[in-house]
């Protein structure tokens, strides 16, 4: 019988063959437990592969992995054999001669086989891959892993944040997405927030959600303006609710956008008790709550070690001395740490006068910070005793963040340079 030739090894200048591999189940031998292993074991798991690991050591991370179950750890070297029923190897230790034998022993089983070490001694390249909604994003650019990097980083950016289109080509379960569209600079936006806006039918917008990503929209996306303006023109939350429901029912993809959280002082949940109740899916999408951000553009820490180890975010629409108040004030007076307010710029100086009155001294620092994170934010400093004075004379309007405490001082009075 004659004996099949032994495999050549491909040249250079061949292209690599894009694959995607099913290895759910299947077992996947990989050798060495230092930093390559620890890149190419989440995606391996993630794929559900049955995980053999070999090697003596391995980094914390990866024992970490391995003691949650996540993959078998044998502390021992590579010998001939290991890759027995293998079908993917991950060849990644400091071992040149172990590394060259376990490639041949691939060879012989035709087992695909990874070398972190001599990618053209190999018989598959891993690609550099991202991962959006489903969309699994694979770059191979032959020896240059910075630009397959870099290719892979444009395009996932691109799928995040809508700037580069891929449409659903299968029906859409029509629903609702509750999206936090973070303090009002656009770019602090979650990349699931920006990309549902990019997919939306309806957006139905507040007006201290980030505008200027409105401008980006597609001229056929109908924009309704929910018009909740403090003190001025709204619109009834049951309006809202009662478009939300409309919307959604007619098979479109429809998007609250909420300036911060949709769920801190942003009757989110009013809404998505509403869309439950007529039977419409709700998917919440958190954003990034001014009461923390806002104070940080403007240099303040809501808690610094040895200054502050809490924080407490109080809705100031409504004076102390207002029967319908459900804020204990004097309990707040006698905290330590941070008081975060906001929507209190017209009831500043009621609030101060109660916390003074509780036992808050009077020259706490305070700062305001009006349309923080946008380019007109601006920060105002007062004590706890001036702020209401200051505030008036200063012109300082909603919206405006206001920060009581000693963590005020600490980064003095200027502000994070944006990048």
């Amino acid at each position: 019988m004659t004996e099949s030739p032994t495999p050549q090894p491909t040249p250079p200048t061949a292209a690599a063959y894009p694959v995607g591999l099913r290895l759910a189940g299947r077992r996947v031998v990989v050798l060495g437990g230092g930093q390559v292993a620890q890149r190419r074991l989440p995606a391996l798991i993630a794929a559900g592969a049955d995980i053999v690991l070999l090697s003596p050591s391995a980094t914390p991370s990866v024992e970490a992995m391995a003691e949650a179950g996540e993959i078998r750890w044998v502390r021992r070297p590579y010998t001939e054999g290991d890759l027995a029923e293998a079908w993917y190897a991950l060849i990644a230790t400091s071992d040149t001669e172990a590394n060259r034998a376990a490639s041949a022993e691939a060879e012989r089983h035709r087992i695909w086989c990874v070398r972190s070490d001599d990618a053209e001694a190999a018989t598959a390249w891993t690609p550099a891959t991202g991962r959006s909604e489903g969309l699994t994003v694979a770059v191979l650019t032959g020896r240059d892993p910075r630009r397959s990097a870099a290719v892979r980083d444009a395009i996932v950016e691109g799928l995040r944040d809508g700037t580069l289109a891929a449409p659903h080509h299968r029906t859409r379960t029509p629903g609702v997405a509750l999206v936090g569209g973070g303090p009002g600079d656009p770019d602090l936006i979650t990349v699931r927030g920006r990309r549902l806006l990019a997919e939306a039918d309806v957006v139905i917008a507040d007006r201290l959600g980030p505008r200027d990503l409105l401008d980006e929209l597609p001229p056929h996306v109908e924009v309704i303006d929910a018009a909740k303006i403090p003190y001025g023109r709204f619109m009834a939350q049951e309006a809202i609710n009662n478009a939300l429901i409309e919307h959604a029912k007619a098979g479109k993809a429809v998007v609250r956008l909420k300036g911060g959280d949709p769920f801190v002082f942003g009757r989110g949940m009013e809404e998505a008790e509403a869309l439950a109740e007529a039977g419409i899916p709700c998917t919440v999408v958190p954003g990034i709550s001014s009461s923390i951000s806002v104070p940080g553009a403007a240099g303040i820490p809501v808690t610094h070690r040895g200054v502050a180890h809490e924080f407490t975010v109080v809705s100031g629409h409504v004076a102390p001395d207002d029967e319908r108040s459900l804020v204990d004030w004097a309990a707040l007076a006698r905290l330590r740490g941070t008081l975060v307010l906001l929507m209190a710029v017209d009831k500043i100086g009621k609030i101060a006068e109660t916390l003074i009155a509780g036992g808050r001294d009077p020259g706490t620092p305070v700062a305001a910070v009006q349309e923080g994170t946008t380019a007109s934010q601006r920060r105002v400093d007062a004590t706890l005793a001036t702020v209401a004075e200051t505030i008036a004379a200063e012109g300082v309007k909603p919206p405006a963040v206001i920060v009581i405490g000693e963590v005020v001082n600490v980064g003095g009075t200027g502000t994070v340079p944006k990048d």
